[in-house]
């Protein structure tokens, strides 16, 4: 068997047992949301279902759609009366389409964002409405950079061209949506410092989970020398009083699918 680490498919039960944070953050967004008894609401990269729940719980209609087999296996178990799929982020069509779309913490990991964009505004019904959050600009920059310079120091600088996130300013997102049919009526970027749980090995722990496509190739033991060493390059800066912090940036929309210029009414 191979210790060469490789991209692999999202686990599932650490996600939920110690990344909760993703959706946990995600709730105060379901508020943003603001379902209703009866509208048809779609959410994008619903991972193990917990917020696609809590939609649901307004009396809305959901769906929840992910391109990962594993959560939604998980989240059909969790929720076995809702509608769970599996879908790419790029590659979704409903014959019905939705009153609103949700997505948390999910866009900033879709590089063709064009195309997520398009099938997001074909799906939504006219004057329907996109309500999101995902990393933005600078997000978890620390945590990178000191990667970054221990791939370097290892001889696997090569590794960052497998950055598998774009993390958009408010104007490039916002400008992406305007060209493509959406009218922006709220964007934010703003700071949401985050306590990881793992009190021991935080930061490679939270990379091992998030950014193992920097690794791919590395073998086992090379991977936690990088990891270790990456760690402890942030510990001044990012663990205090026993706990290890991420310095997430955030940026949150909300849209409105408008008529597109030359587009018959």
């Amino acid at each position: 068997m191979s210790n060469v680490i490789a991209e692999t498919n999202w686990n599932a039960e650490l996600y939920d047992e110690k990344h909760s944070f993703v959706f946990k953050y995600g709730e105060d967004l379901v508020d943003t949301l603001n379902p209703q008894a009866g509208e048809k609401i779609l959410d994008l990269g619903c991972g193990t279902g917990y917020l696609t729940e809590a939609i649901s719980l307004s009396g809305a209609k959901v769906t929840g759609i992910d391109n990962s087999a594993e959560m939604i296996i998980k989240a059909k178990a969790a929720y076995p009366t809702l509608d769970f799929r599996v879908l790419s982020a790029t590659n979704f069509h409903f014959d019905d389409p939705f009153d609103a779309i949700f997505s948390n913490a999910v866009l900033h990991w879709v590089l063709d964002k064009e195309e997520a964009i398009d099938c997001m505004y074909s799906c939504l019904r006219r004057n329907g409405r996109l309500v999101l959050e995902m990393g933005g600009k600078g997000n978890v920059q620390d945590i990178i950079s000191a990667l970054q310079n221990s791939l370097v120091n290892h001889g696997y600088g090569d590794n960052m061209r497998l950055n598998p996130w774009y993390f958009p300013s408010v104007a490039e997102y916002s400008a992406l949506l305007e060209n493509r049919g959406f009218r922006v009526t709220y964007a934010a970027h703003y700071n949401r410092e985050t306590e990881l749980k793992d009190l021991e090995n935080g930061i490679a722990d939270w990379i091992r989970m998030f950014g193992r496509s920097f690794l791919t190739g590395i073998d086992e033991a090379m991977a936690d020398t990088i990891l270790q060493e990456t760690q402890e390059t942030l510990r001044e800066t990012n663990f205090r009083n026993g706990k290890w912090y991420a310095n997430y940036k955030r940026l949150r929309i909300i849209a409105i699918k408008e008529k597109r210029i030359g587009q018959q009414p």
